[in-house]
């Protein structure tokens, strides 16, 4: 028996498309027995995908509120997706995922990710055409997570391979590409503790496997760091999207356990 748990869910409050509400009423019926939000951090300058400063404040709130009304039925955790130039206060949640959506030139903050669009015009704007070039900033940044607070999981390590399978942006087989993101992993060991296998890019048609790729699942294994299976939710009915095709992905490379969050912190469970 899986302990069935995502602790990575966007609701109305960000840019997910369902309200808290409804997406513990959908943990229920399909037999989580917890659930952890996760909202976008505030971004103090445009762009924004993340919550206001006021709906920060709601957002808590109203977390805190469906704890109450739930306790018994389901567990569920107050977090944050917290982007490392957002500067916010992290100290009022339950748990933190560290990620980088955005860029930072000259004080302007760049989103990179979004669309394919987005990002061909980064790659264009700020690293002359270059995408190897763009792949290796993204895992300095990507590194330097520990600096801007203290993050408990790593969110989509390799986040910036989200549109790669339509179009090839960089080459992910090239040595050079996998020296920067494994020497960014190198960089996170011992300060972040877990990764996710995220499967938020299947459920929105851009990739047909998860984050992140085999040889990082590897080395994550081989340096010790704590495994996790997350969907990513933005969207309620792909809540547990690819959990069992995630579970033996796992396991494949390796794995016997992924981690789960309870009111006494982490523990292992057995996959």
């Amino acid at each position: 028996m899986i302990y069935k748990q995502n602790l990575h869910t966007h609701t109305v409050f960000c840019d997910g498309r369902d309200t808290p509400l409804e997406m513990v009423q959908t943990a229920i019926e399909k037999g989580f027995d917890s659930i952890g939000f996760s909202g976008h951090s505030s971004m103090y300058k445009p762009p924004r995908n993340g919550m206001s400063p006021d709906g920060t404040v709601s957002y808590r709130d109203c977390i805190n509120s469906l704890k109450e009304e739930y306790r018994g039925r389901l567990k569920i955790f107050c977090g944050i997706e917290f982007d490392m130039y957002s500067g916010i206060d992290l100290s009022n949640y339950d748990y933190v995922i560290g990620a980088v959506h955005f860029f930072k030139f000259n004080g302007q903050i760049v989103p990179m990710d979004r669309t394919s669009q987005v990002v061909q015009d980064v790659i264009d704007t700020h690293f002359g055409g270059d995408g190897m070039a763009y792949a290796k900033h993204f895992y300095s940044e990507l590194a330097r997570l520990p600096e801007f607070g203290k993050c408990d999981i790593i969110g989509h390590f390799d986040l910036l391979t989200k549109h790669c399978e339509k179009i090839k942006f960089f080459d992910e087989d090239s040595k050079e590409y996998r020296t920067a993101a494994l020497e960014a992993m190198h960089a996170l060991c011992g300060k972040i503790p877990f990764f996710e296998v995220n499967t938020g890019a299947i459920a929105r048609g851009n990739r047909t496997t998860p984050y992140p790729a085999p040889f990082l699942l590897d080395e994550f294994k081989a340096l010790g760091f704590g495994a996790m299976v997350t969907s990513d939710c933005h969207d309620r009915r792909y809540l547990d999207c690819h959990y069992e095709e995630s579970y033996e992905y796992l396991r494949a490379h390796g794995f016997n356990e992924i981690y789960v969050l309870t009111d006494d912190g982490f523990r292992a469970e057995r996959i």
